[in-house]
């Protein structure tokens, strides 16, 4: 087990110094970093917020809207069923919850049920006894009537589904900004948090994430004004939406989009090349560009309604179709806003508004000082490792030393390429993870002590402390290990952090104690000199 083939060799004397390329940086200013060579890994460690200060929001959703929301939805599907199995119906309202149907003919009942049934999805796991449906339809109280309500496990989901989706587009707004430092989790059912490290000024950041930036295309009624339809009544399936910026006003506009917000594929900042003002150049994907284009083609003449977060951002008048999948939105913009405006449709829409309910700037002074406080700690207790395994062990405590350097050096350098972010936490884990590494070499030790005691030649007993101990070290290693995977399986926040750090820390201690030390002691063997009784283990 002592003996190293020289490809062995030359392959763990390169993952060391590969580990000291990769964690160097993080020992120098950024400014003194910069001025190396290009050869040189330049990438740092990140630091988390409680090390370098930034900022920390809480985020509600609006789970009124989303059931809102889902209840529109759910009628307009109820009336384009109805409508395609050519069943007759003189109402479809809307109260809380529930979706209440009147049909026109009594008589029709039992083929509604059976349609509106085709509607509900099943949701949850069977295999975990959680499934369940969605909504539930049931006879109404009257003859003729239906009753569509939304379920509870139904409501759990869709607000779980809106948290994801408002977790993958808040992230992608926030990496617009250029950093990908920031932290966006769930924090129980309908709360998101968002930690940003380095960020003081919250005004923009608020911005770009206040605003749901749902944009559609709605098609105006042809024949009646939004104060016609108020002195008389709002047809079915248009609703009144108010106007914004030098549109004002109101609009009568089928509540359906002709294009939802999910077909646009892309949208950028520009300048009209007519007046040189702020624009937002959008592109549909492929469906919309489709929908869209047939759309313009069949209403040359009428206006159409660009709606942004339910109002009229403009209405302009289909001059010729419209074909290609593009176009441009113009407005009362400025360039900042037109930026901004271009991240939120880019980034997608939030399924429902986020409201902030807590805020706070955490200072970089009070980071500043955990890291000092952190560097005493680390120093001193590194000085006393260091003299405590040097006392016990002598040269193979120094050969022990030297797996410990490794050890620390591979660690930060695998959270450096991996992106990872140094927390309080993950400090704790790196402590931890040193505590391990010695605690692997002094169980090596003192198996090797243990075989000289049964009268064994030195080379035999190294060559034996190493393989039994090996045994013992990966069996605690596999134990933590094991905790480690729960808490990151389980945990969030800097829970994961440290479940992160520990991993890694595992498998770079046993790499370091084991492989570095037992090269270290290979070679120091090959160094004494020959004869009978020569080597004498220091331990």
């Amino acid at each position: 087990m002592l003996h190293f083939t020289r490809l062995k060799t030359i392959a763990v004397l390169l993952t060391c110094l590969a580990g000291l390329l990769f964690a160097m940086p993080n020992f120098f200013t950024k400014e003194s970093v910069a001025t190396w060579p290009n050869f040189i890994p330049k990438q740092r460690l990140n630091l988390g917020l409680d090390l370098q200060g930034g900022a920390h929001l809480l985020l509600a959703m609006d789970q009124d809207e989303i059931k809102k929301d889902w209840m529109v939805n759910l009628r307009d599907s109820a009336r384009r069923s109805l409508r395609d199995a050519k069943i007759g119906y003189s109402a479809l309202g809307i109260q809380g919850t529930q979706l209440q149907v009147r049909l026109t003919k009594p008589e029709d009942q039992e083929a509604a049920l059976k349609d509106l049934r085709k509607l509900i999805q099943p949701i949850g796991n069977a295999i975990l006894g959680s499934s369940g449906n969605d909504i539930e339809v049931t006879e109404g109280s009257e003859p003729g009537t239906i009753t569509m309500s939304l379920t509870e496990q139904g409501l759990k989901a869709r607000v779980a589904s809106a948290a994801a989706s408002s977790i993958e587009t808040v992230n992608r707004r926030i990496n617009n900004l250029g950093t990908s430092e920031s932290t966006v989790v769930r924090q129980g059912t309908d709360r998101i948090l968002i930690q940003f490290p380095g960020l003081q000024d919250t005004a923009e950041l608020k911005k770009l994430i206040g605003e749901t930036a749902k944009l559609t295309f709605h098609e105006v009624h042809p024949s009646l004004t939004a104060e016609d339809a108020k002195l008389t009544a709002i047809p079915p399936g248009y609703k009144i939406y108010p106007g914004t910026g030098d549109e004002g006003g109101e609009y009568l506009l089928r509540e359906t989009p002709v294009v939802p917000g999910e077909d646009l594929a892309d949208s950028q900042p520009g300048f009209d090349s007519r007046d040189g003002q702020p624009v937002i150049n959008f592109r549909f994907n492929q469906a919309g560009a489709r929908k869209f284009g047939a759309f313009t083609k069949e209403n040359v003449g009428r206006p159409f309604a660009i709606v942004l977060d339910d109002k009229v951002l403009s209405a302009p008048v289909i001059r010729e179709p419209i074909l290609g999948g593009s176009g441009q939105i113009s407005g009362n913009f400025t360039v900042e806003s037109t930026n901004r405006l271009a991240v939120q449709l880019r980034s997608g829409a939030l399924p429902t508004k986020l409201t902030i309910v807590e805020e706070r700037t955490v200072g970089p002074s009070l980071g500043a000082d955990s890291i000092s406080a952190g560097k005493t700690a680390g120093v001193i207790g590194g000085i006393a490792v260091v003299f405590l395994t040097i006392l016990a062990y002598g040269t193979f405590g120094i050969f022990a030393v030297v797996g410990l350097f490794v050890h620390l050096m591979l660690t930060l350098a695998i959270m450096t390429v991996m992106g990872s972010t140094l927390t309080l936490p993950g400090i704790a884990g790196l402590v931890l993870g040193v505590a391990m590494a010695v605690d692997a070499n002094v169980l090596i030790y003192e198996r090797i002590r243990e075989e000289l005691r049964t009268g064994k030649p030195p080379i035999s007993a190294i060559d034996a402390g190493f393989q039994r101990a090996f045994i013992t070290i990966a069996d605690s290693q596999l134990t933590t290990l094991a905790c480690a995977m729960i808490m990151f399986w389980l945990g969030s926040g800097p829970i994961r952090g440290f479940a992160v750090t520990l991993t890694i820390g595992i498998i770079t201690s046993i790499f370091a104690s084991v492989t570095v030390v037992r090269l270290l002691i290979s070679q120091w063997i090959k160094a004494q000199p020959k004869g009978r009784g020569a080597i004498k283990v220091p331990v």
